[in-house]
């Protein structure tokens, strides 16, 4: 099964801090990778690194078989223009921990937005696409309400069927329920089981750690900008090797 991400030694600093010390991991098509760790690890920078919403101070990031930010002549590398990065991010959906809707738009029209300003699709053909995504997520019913309207589960699964109505060939989460109440968190999740039942490929930061037990393929725990250890999520979630897994891992259940 081919690689949809690949990072050798890809390192992020901010100033005198170092976010991401020489990150090395491979994502394979398909996949549904949970990433946990404390706050300050490095897992929200990883994942905007992929997304390009961050450059990469050094090593190499590849998705989709594209060098990420950049273009190879020979053996000489040159930045892309934002156009071209623009190109490239589409390969990636991004949902964050907050919703990020337009407010002035109704749930439809946020949803389409993407597809009809960017992709240049036919309107109508984005409104049925967009419909669709909504009825997958349980929101079929509220195309023409406005996100203020909503509830914080209702605006985050919004949010994630706005990112998929461009189609992405991976998809990034940040902590995608940590803004919401408690009783909210089990509709997102719930899209998101679906979602990785479905074949897409997923890179999910999380405290969720029931969630990363039932739906991914492996778990990662990140601890100051580096990969600490990774595997199976029965083995890092009941077996961790390292004893700062554990201690996170005690902390999250305690």
């Amino acid at each position: 099964m081919s690689s949809i991400v690949k990072a050798v030694d890809l390192r992020k600093s901010y100033g005198d801090f170092e976010a991401l010390q020489g990150i090395n991991i491979e994502i394979r098509k398909g996949e549904v990778l949970c990433i946990i760790g404390p706050s300050g690890s490095g897992k929200s920078t990883f994942l905007r690194c992929i997304n390009q919403l961050e450059t990469v101070d050094a090593g190499a990031l590849w998705v989709n078989d594209e060098l990420v930010g950049y273009r190879r002549v020979e053996r000489k590398l040159y930045e892309l223009s934002e156009k071209q990065i623009a190109h490239q991010r589409l390969a990636t959906g991004m949902v964050f921990q907050r919703f990020n809707l337009f407010p002035h738009m109704t749930v439809l029209e946020n949803v389409i937005e993407g597809p009809v300003q960017v992709l240049r699709k036919d309107r109508n053909v984005a409104q049925a696409e967009a419909r669709a995504l909504l009825d997958r997520v349980g929101l079929g019913h509220k195309c023409d309400a406005f996100p203020v309207e909503l509830s914080g589960g209702q605006q985050q699964r919004v949010a994630i069927a706005r990112a998929l109505a461009m189609q992405p060939q991976l998809m990034l989460f940040d902590e995608p329920t940590s803004a919401l109440d408690p009783e909210l968190v089990g509709e997102v999740l719930a899209v998101m089981r679906d979602l990785a039942r479905s074949g897409m490929t997923m890179i999910v930061v999380t405290h969720e750690l029931g969630f990363a037990r039932e739906v991914a393929n492996r778990v990662l725990f990140m601890d100051q900008g580096r990969v600490i250890e990774s595997g199976l999520p029965d083995e890092i979630l009941s077996r961790p090797q390292h004893a700062r897994t554990q201690e996170f891992i005690s902390a999250v259940l305690s």
